[in-house]
């Protein structure tokens, strides 16, 4: 695995992360692609607004050149259990980066913001997302949630299930 730098997302990072946030990303989330860069700077210009709020938290991954190739975050951190997420471009997928993405925005919840218990929810198809998941078991309590399967407004099909992961002191 090479070097990647997380540090908190920059309007800067736009292009790249509406660029990258594609159908193969979204293929098991409730999101879909941006329709628009217009879009996708009124979203993460909102999030940056709940991080102003001390309410949300947007990471960056960067690579070792400098180049955006994902981002995590942490949302409801005014909420007993705030919901984590990440996600990584294609190319730079099994590299050992979402973790690393993911580990830093849970690490600072915990630091800044006192926080012990987060959910996080992944389609249980997504592979990734669920080998992942355990790679926290060693610092988390995860708590599996039941299976939902539901239907995007897009139509997407989608089998999520959520798991509380409760800080091991």
């Amino acid at each position: 695995m090479g070097k990647i730098s997380i540090e908190p997302f920059r309007m800067d990072q736009l292009e790249d992360y509406n660029r990258e946030f594609n159908e193969e990303i979204t293929r098991y989330q409730w999101p879909d692609p941006f329709e628009s860069l217009e879009d996708a700077k009124e979203l993460l210009q909102s999030f940056l607004d709940e991080v102003e709020q001390g309410e949300t938290i947007l990471l960056s991954a960067i690579s070792e050149d400098g180049e955006f190739i994902g981002s995590s975050e942490v949302h409801s951190l005014s909420e007993d259990c705030s919901e984590v997420g990440v996600w990584i471009k294609q190319s730079e997928w099994n590299k050992g980066y979402a973790y690393a993405a993911l580990k830093a925005a849970l690490d600072l919840a915990r630091e800044r913001y006192g926080k012990s218990e987060f959910f996080y929810e992944a389609d249980v198809r997504n592979i990734g997302s669920m080998k992942l998941l355990r790679k926290f078991e060693d610092e988390y309590e995860i708590i599996e949630q039941d299976v939902e399967k539901l239907t995007t407004d897009s139509g997407k099909e989608l089998e999520l299930q959520g798991f509380v992961m409760k800080a091991r002191k």
